[in-house]
């Protein structure tokens, strides 16, 4: 009985469409040997992980101009997927966190990538508008793309690795699942630096971030959390946030010379509860805004790991002067290009694309349309 209801709560929930019979198509499909996390000596991984954190970056000068920024596109690159792209993959049993539709695929040259996916799902909306607007503004996120097809050779009819006994039980070889579209996940560029205990990060620690020792300094930081409750990413328990070493900066000695921090799963976004257009309208960006206090206290889990804190002047107006440049067709496109207007959860409003713009450009003039933060 319990195996029947799981499967009809995910049909209910995705579309893809089970195919006959047939051959995978050439390639190796063998998944590549992951080299993604910086290799600590045990006795000193605390202490390296601590260091790299205290020297951390948060934020950067974007490439290009936000302005000039086209959010239909997927994210750049010599192995970038354009929006029409149909890829072939081969199923990979692969435990994942969390309990929406996703899976994990090989890709003919070995990569492994993480397909999320289903009209009812929020992270296969939200993370790919979170992720591409935290790109264009400077800050850290995973690569996600939008593709019109993944063709899943040997998926189960609606994988989901929360549940991986059903992906064994009715994974099928010989046979392949078209999901139409999707959204394809690849890891930001670095390796992953974490110790016992400390597997990612948590928001409470960012008081540790030293400029003096090449760390953010505190106007980036406060943009930092500035854009979090912009985006109401509530669900900001340690692992959903990432610490990596930029890709050359590691030494042979366990130490990295340039450490970045960044949020690494921001599918739980545009709600609070993901992609709900009135709850993220009324959600107001101050808890005070005389003092410029910042909080979530209201939202889920209190917040999870965030502290309510007083930002400063230089915080809000560095968030302030790049949203300030999004047009309103800029924005249209974010929303529409990651597939709000398809989502299938909710009422009709969610799939409003015109009051996602409005109100996403009424609480940017939240942030940019007042008077100076106070000077602590």
């Amino acid at each position: 009985m319990r195996t029947l209801f799981l499967a009809a709560l995910l049909t209910s929930a995705c579309s893809p469409r089970e195919r006959g019979p047939a051959s995978l198509p050439p390639g190796d499909y063998e998944p590549r040997a992951e080299d993604d996390e910086l290799p600590l000596p045990r006795e000193r991984a605390a202490g390296l992980r601590n260091d790299a954190f205290a020297r951390a970056g948060v934020w950067r000068q974007p490439a290009a101009p936000v302005s000039s920024v086209d959010f239909r596109a997927n994210p750049p690159g010599e192995d970038a997927f354009p929006p029409d792209a149909e890829l072939v993959c081969k199923f990979l049993l692969k435990p994942s966190r969390g309990r929406t539709p996703k899976f994990h695929c090989v890709l003919p040259d070995g990569e492994v990538i993480k397909v999320k996916y289903g009209r009812r799902n929020p992270e296969a909306v939200a993370e790919v508008a979170a992720a591409r607007l935290l790109c264009a503004l400077g800050f850290g996120a995973d690569r996600m793309y939008r593709v019109a097809r993944v063709r899943c050779f040997g998926c189960p009819p609606y994988p989901q690795p929360y549940f991986s006994w059903l992906d064994s039980f009715f994974s099928r070889e010989g046979h392949y699942v078209d999901i139409a579209p999707a959204s394809i996940e690849r890891p930001f560029p670095g390796k992953r630096i974490a110790s016992p205990g400390a597997d990612g990060w948590a928001f409470y620690e960012l008081e540790h971030l030293d400029p003096a020792r090449g760390g953010a300094s505190r106007a980036e930081i406060d943009a930092l959390r500035l854009i979090v409750v912009f985006l109401a990413d509530w669900d900001n328990k340690a692992p959903n946030q990432r610490l990596v070493c930029l890709p050359g900066g590691d030494d042979p000695a366990g130490a990295c010379r340039s450490p970045v921090a960044f949020l690494q799963d921001v599918g739980a976004t545009f709600g609070p509860l993901a992609v709900n257009l009135e709850a993220w309208r009324k959600q107001p960006v101050w808890a005070d805004r005389a003092t410029c206090r910042v909080s979530m206290k209201t939202l889920p889990y209190d917040g999870a790991t965030f502290v309510e804190v007083d930002l400063t002047e230089g915080g809000r107006k560095l968030l302030a002067s790049e949203m300030s440049l999004l047009r309103d067709a800029q924005v249209r496109d974010l929303f529409d290009a990651a597939g709000f207007a398809q989502y299938g959860r909710g009422p009709d409003a969610n799939r409003d694309v015109d009051g996602w713009v409005g109100a996403f450009q009424a609480k940017v003039a939240e942030i940019a349309d007042r008077p100076p933060c106070p000077t602590p």
